[in-house]
Formats: structure tokens, sequence, C-alpha cells
């Protein structure tokens, strides 16, 4: 039981965005940012990327990028071409698959579950889900997927994943940039020293998404039960 605790331990800690960057940081700023591109191409594109780091990475290495570690600019626009191809190489999968992915069995690294609730999205919410999705942890890993497989057509595809690209990379790039220099002015707080409650803050706020589907969803089916009972 020991043993388990420790690899626990150690598998959160390698999963820290901290910690992460900062072992990059070590082998030099080229593979810094092809590591950081390639975690949010496999979070993106692969379906055992779902339990890499993305909101929590991308507010981290804007972070980085404001205390002069990291070029904004280049993160910018490296890790935007990395999502995109991420998304694309997913509806690829999707597409090539098709609907014989959704048989596939309970893996170590694949779980059904997570198929079926980006199928749930993408029911719900149509194209908009690619979208939708990138703010959604482990949804915007299975999203492109359901929708290759679901024939979505590839120039409708195209601009979905685009503009869910620029918003998802953008604005948690940039708030992790200018958040750190606001909270600095206003409260004398480096956000750099407090990473680990900025990643637990970053976290909670990714998880709000699917929190209130869950309780709307539950909400709906009560309303649909009441209005059954009454016309019963």
């Amino acid at each position: 039981m020991e043993s388990l605790y420790e690899l626990l331990h150690h598998i959160k800690d390698y999963l820290n965005p901290k910690n992460i960057i900062e072992f990059l940081t070590t082998k030099g700023l080229p593979l810094t940012y092809a590591g950081l591109a390639f975690i949010i191409f496999a979070e993106t594109g692969l379906a055992m990327g779902f339990f890499l780091p993305g909101d929590s990475l991308l507010v981290v290495a804007g972070l980085f990028a404001a205390s002069g570690k990291l070029n904004i600019s280049l993160l910018l626009g490296l890790l935007f071409v990395a999502a995109i191809v991420g998304d694309a190489v997913g509806y690829y999968s999707g597409l090539k698959l098709g609907p014989r992915i959704f048989s596939r069995q309970k893996s170590l690294l694949f779980r059904p579950s997570h198929l079926e609730k980006a199928q749930a999205f993408y029911e719900k919410y149509g194209g908009k889900t690619i979208i939708i999705a990138r703010f959604v942890p482990i949804v915007r890993t299975f999203a492109p997927i359901v929708a290759g497989a679901a024939r979505m057509p590839y120039r409708q595809f195209v601009i979905f994943n685009v503009v869910g690209g620029f918003l998802w990379i953008f604005s948690m790039l940039l708030a992790g940039y200018f958040l750190g220099g606001i909270v600095e002015r206003a409260f004398g707080i480096r956000l750099e020293d407090h990473i680990e409650k900025v990643v637990v803050v970053v976290v909670a706020l990714s998880l709000l998404p699917p929190i209130f589907e869950y309780f709307k969803s539950r909400r709906e089916k009560a309303r649909l039960k009441a209005a059954g009972d009454v016309q019963v």
C-alpha cells in the first residue's frame, strides 16, 4: 500500500505544470518549447493524452513568460499550432476508426466513459463542441475523435478547430501572463512563488463547466419526469 502511495505521489509530481516546465528548462529552451508543444498536441490529439495538464500548464507557462523565463509570442504561436494539429489528428483518428472506436475495450489508458461524455457534448452542441470542449478537461481530448467518427465535414471542423484553439491557447496563456503582473502590482504578491495555489484554482475553474452541465442535466430530467407525471 505504501509503495502504491509513493507511485501516485511521484505521478502527481510529474504532472505538476510547474515541475514539468522547470524540468524542461533545465534541458534548454529549444527542448522546453518542443516539450510544451508536444504536451498540448498529445492532450488534444492522442486518446492516451487525456490525463495531461492543459489549462493549468498554459496558465503556468504564461506566468513563466511574465517573469522573462519564456517568450510569450513564441508560446502563443507554437502552442496554437500544436493545439490545431492535435485536434486534426484526433479528427482523422475518429474518421478512420469510425463507429468501431465506441466498442473499444476499457484499458489502462482508455475509458469508454470518456468517449461517451464527449459524444454527449457533440450530440448536444453539434460542431460548437469543438470550441466548447477546449475548456473542458478530458472532453477536449475525445471531442475531435467523436467529430471524426460522426463524419463532421472537414471544412466545418477546421473552422471550429482554429477558433477553439485560438480562444483556448490565447486566453489561458495571456491570463497567466497578465494576471501575474496585475496581482503583484495590486497586492505585492508574486504568483510565481505560489504556482501550486494557482494550479489548484485553475483546475477548480476548469471543473466548473462539467459540474454545471451535470446539475443542468439533472434539472432537465427532473422537469421532464414532472411533466410526464402531470400528463399521466
